[in-house]
């Protein structure tokens, strides 16, 4: 059982309450990861401008999924998973697509089977990629700006898989269909 609290705009440190009234603005409500969050306001500020950062990469919505997701599941994380199923889907992403990349299958598209395996490749070998990793991105039809754009995704999803390991982080009713 997790000691952490879930913040509500009351009960939040002061300098996280315009970051909750940001995310009741965003979302409609608090999501439990960041009421959670909210404990460290500079931990949720944080979360919140990497989200944005990695909104506005040159990743389309299908890319952003497979980076995503392909982290969550890598770290197994038992809130992130369904809650990026559910934000694939508010994205308008492929079913078949989500359904892959929550069941650790191959995905259909070669390009982002590749996008898959270069950002497993860097988070599982901590950033260092070899000459040829980097040539097969590369060849996939991405590009050096993309190969970084990964690396503030996993930066965000670093934050987030860890935060809800520690913190047990219960997951939304809005998210649990998607578990």
């Amino acid at each position: 059982m997790s000691d952490f609290t879930l913040h509500t705009l009351d009960s939040a440190p002061e300098h996280s309450k315009p970051l909750l009234e940001k995310s009741l603005k965003s979302f409609g409500s608090i999501p439990n990861l960041h009421a959670v969050m909210a404990a460290a306001p500079a931990v949720l500020e944080a979360y919140q401008n990497l989200h944005q950062l990695f909104m506005q990469t040159s990743f389309n919505a299908a890319e952003k999924t497979v980076i995503w997701q392909s982290i969550n599941t890598e770290h197994q994380c038992h809130y992130c998973v369904p809650a990026h199923t559910a934000i694939a889907n508010m994205m308008q992403v492929d079913q078949q697509l989500i359904t892959a990349l929550k069941n650790k299958q191959p995905l259909d598209d070669a390009k982002l089977q590749q996008l898959r395996d270069t950002t497993l490749a860097l988070v599982r070998q901590r950033g260092q990629l070899n000459a040829e990793q980097v040539q097969t991105f590369y060849a996939a039809g991405y590009n050096r700006q993309q190969l970084l754009e990964i690396i503030l995704g996993i930066s965000q999803k670093v934050m987030s898989n860890y935060v809800n390991h520690i913190a047990a982080t219960p997951l939304d009713d809005a998210f649990k269909p998607f578990a």
